[in-house]
């Protein structure tokens, strides 16, 4: 639908995004470890640390040399496993473009529990709307989709670059690819249901990012940019008055 590229927000409370940038080197690493052994051990991990409902819900049980850890852990270690380098391409740019403004509204221990719930709220409603599904389901989309609804709430009014359709480039405000994606995600679960991409994970993520956020933000920091601060590298320099030239100093000019 869109991919975002950069949004021109300046940090107000923190000096880094400590988190996000953990988060992303925590994704990108595990993405390679299990995929340098080949499909076979990639399709392992998803067993033993992917979130398949029928498991979780007793309906079925995973072989136990695949049972590496409880079933309700996978409710956080789905997160953190990819199919392929887009999957976790898209979720990741998706992170650094608006995580690091969610983590600075936040603070990085409460950005880090809300990334968690948020992710633990997508495997949960997909779960739910598909309580008998075996297959495993993986990815951060659940704590991304957490992640674009609070920057919605904190930044409807940042202009943020995007590729619209993956080819155009627009500089525009961030409610309306946010919006419209978030949209995107409900309207798709209703037509669809659970297909190949969890719906159900993305509106379950952006719902409890939603309600986090108005929860776990600092209590200074406002919704909707009642003042939206342009970062220092792209400020307009307004133009200074030209001055009038002094007179000189003696018959010929200064000496």
């Amino acid at each position: 639908m869109f991919i975002p590229l950069h949004d021109l927000n300046d940090l107000k409370h923190i000096k880094l995004q400590y988190v996000t940038i953990g988060l992303i080197a925590a994704n990108v690493l595990i993405w390679l470890g299990t995929s340098a052994g080949g499909e076979t051990v990639a399709q392992m991990a998803s067993v033993e640390y992917g979130f398949i409902p029928s498991t979780v819900h007793d309906i079925a049980e995973r072989p136990p040399e695949l049972a590496a850890v409880p079933d309700w852990a996978t409710y956080v270690t789905y997160a953190f496993l990819h199919g392929d380098f887009w999957h976790i391409a898209g979720n990741m740019l998706f992170l650094w473009t608006f995580g690091d403004n969610v983590e600075d509204a936040m603070g990085h221990v409460r950005y880090l529990v809300f990334y968690l719930l948020c992710a633990i709220a997508g495997a949960f409603v997909h779960g739910l709307l598909a309580p008998a599904s075996e297959a495993p389901l993986i990815g951060a989309s659940g704590a991304i989709a957490g992640i674009v609804a609070a920057y919605l709430l904190l930044h409807p009014k940042v202009k943020i670059w995007i590729l619209a359709f993956g080819r155009i480039p627009l500089r525009i405000p961030a409610w309306i690819p946010l919006a419209l994606w978030i949209a995107f995600q409900v309207v798709m679960l209703a037509l669809m249901g659970e297909d190949e991409v969890s719906y159900a994970a993305h509106v379950g993520g952006a719902l409890a990012g939603a309600a986090l956020v108005l929860i776990l933000r600092r209590r200074d920091v406002p919704l909707f940019d009642r003042e939206v601060v342009t970062p220092r590298a792209v400020r307009r320099i307004e133009p200074q008055p030209p001055r009038e030239a002094a007179a000189p100093s003696g018959p010929w000019g200064r000496q």
